[in-house]
């Protein structure tokens, strides 16, 4: 991604950044990550911090910047400014794995207009794999087209659960048995945003976290209902600022998880369109 290159001031312009950011900042973090480990801080329980994170993120935003300087940021880092167009990115989801020398970590950007997603992008460096989707023209990893799973017995599958600090513990391992009630393997990866991106190409079947942010969540619950799953009305149940409940899941198994957890799906269009009709 050189100085000079030039984006057109529309989606398609956006989708072409995204694209090549996002692989320019995962050679950054792939070279940290092969190199001695760096010095490792806490930003609270559980919540780790390298200085990889910062310098993704500055990477990340300053060339969004240089494209788009009216489109607005917000980073798990720095922050940012949450305007109608604005971009939300993670720059190292899964920075616990990613200090201790775990190839499960990936950086995470969305891009929304308006309140809608229209960008969603997940990259593993360490195993080279690029999940990406745009609003209305599916979802692929590495160019490839990409498909929830189509299971439908929860004895068969197998459900990802993130957890964060903002909710009591009682409350995951209530969801958690639940689950497992079903009949589902439940596990645990340590990146959401990789969770949410293996329940799109079908490696897991399901992703559920009680609380989770939006640069987590927001590139790949649009990701996972470009492949054909259904997710929950993040932005209706939390915020972009705040974070939120998060559902995703393959379709044959989705109504019984929103009910087990008790995070509801969005509607398909054949159901909007019947309320409305109503």
């Amino acid at each position: 991604m050189g100085a000079a290159t030039r984006y057109s001031d529309d989606l398609d312009g956006r989708a072409a950044l995204c694209l090549d950011v996002i692989r320019s900042a995962g050679a950054l973090v792939l070279d940290a990550f092969r190199s001695e480990p760096a010095s490792i801080s806490m930003k609270g329980p559980q919540d780790f911090l390298t200085e990889t994170d910062a310098a993704s993120e500055i990477h990340i935003r300053s060339a969004i910047a240089q494209a788009f300087p009216e489109d607005g940021f917000f980073g798990e880092e720095g922050g940012g400014e949450i305007r109608d167009r604005v971009w939300v990115v993670d720059p190292i989801d899964g920075t616990a794995n990613f200090a201790r020398r775990i190839p499960h970590f990936c950086i995470s950007i969305g891009y929304l207009e308006g309140g809608v997603t229209q960008l969603g992008a997940i990259y593993n460096p360490a195993l080279d794999e690029l999940h990406f989707a745009r609003a209305g023209a599916g979802a692929t990893r590495n160019g490839k087209p990409i498909f929830c799973s189509p299971v439908r017995r929860f004895d068969a599958a197998s459900i990802e659960m993130g957890w964060s600090t903002r909710i009591a513990n009682d409350a995951y391992l209530g969801v958690t048995g639940r689950l497992l009630d079903l009949g589902a393997n439940v596990r645990r990866g340590a990146s959401g945003a990789l969770g949410l991106a293996y329940v799109a190409d079908g490696r897991s079947d399901g992703y559920v976290e009680l609380h989770m942010n939006a640069w987590d969540c927001v590139p790949g619950l649009l990701i996972v209902s470009e492949a054909g799953g259904r997710v929950c009305p993040y932005l209706e149940l939390g915020s972009l600022r705040e974070g939120g409940a998060v559902l995703a899941a393959a379709p044959g198994i989705a109504e019984g998880v929103s009910e087990a957890v008790g995070i509801r799906l969005a509607l398909r269009s054949g159901e909007v369109a019947e309320t409305q009709a109503a």
